[in-house]
């Protein structure tokens, strides 16, 4: 709700949803992450924004009230994780309540705090915002990215469910398990991420 993702919600000493917005967002299929082409992805579960006073950016967390700047900024660090495994993804799709709301790539540069060992955080450089919602239950891109494999992944994981385990903001997901093997697509059909495995 605090998110403004979903339309028509109103607090009036209760959440208050839409029966229409619920019925979309209880079709929404599952997130295909065996086109991917990498063994697993990172998941940033993220949260409403909260104002944060950092160099670099002045918000946190997901929201449709922030502007494209404020989003990238917010969402593209400062986390807790192996960021050599993040970027081996290729793409880390953002999620809230377990839908995705944005996606990040061009992950392959990274700074860290200084920290060291396991409560080091990093931030990707060079994170471009393929892609995000306004509104969860008519996922469209609300973002227009240049490079043409930014928007096929946006396409692709936006609005889906994806559910990951994590104590912290950072989760890692398999792409291809029991129930979803590997996508038997050609080379050239799959997102850049596959590319020279």
């Amino acid at each position: 709700m605090a998110t403004g993702v979903v339309p028509g919600v109103r607090d009036t000493g209760r959440q208050v949803f839409p029966l229409a917005a619920l019925q979309r967002l209880q079709a929404r299929p599952a997130a295909d992450l065996t086109v991917l082409g990498a063994a697993e992805v990172a998941v940033l579960r993220s949260d409403a924004p909260v104002r944060v006073e950092e160099p670099g950016r002045g918000w946190i967390g997901f929201g449709t009230g922030l502007d494209e700047a404020q989003l990238l900024a917010a969402l593209s660090g400062w986390w807790r994780c192996d960021p050599a495994r993040v970027a081996a993804g290729g793409v880390l799709p953002v999620t809230v309540g377990g839908f995705v709301v944005a996606v990040l790539t061009g992950l392959d540069e990274w700074e860290d705090d200084g920290t060291v060992g396991t409560a080091g955080r990093y931030r990707f450089t060079e994170a471009r915002l393929a892609g995000y919602l306004a509104d969860l239950t008519s996922p469209v891109n609300a973002a227009d990215p240049a490079d043409p494999q930014d928007a096929l992944l946006a396409g692709l994981l936006l609005g889906t469910r994806l559910r990951s385990v994590s104590g912290g903001p950072i989760a890692y997901v398999p792409t291809r398990t029991a129930d979803r093997p590997a996508a038997t697509t050609s080379t050239a059909d799959q997102p850049a991420a596959t590319e020279g495995e």
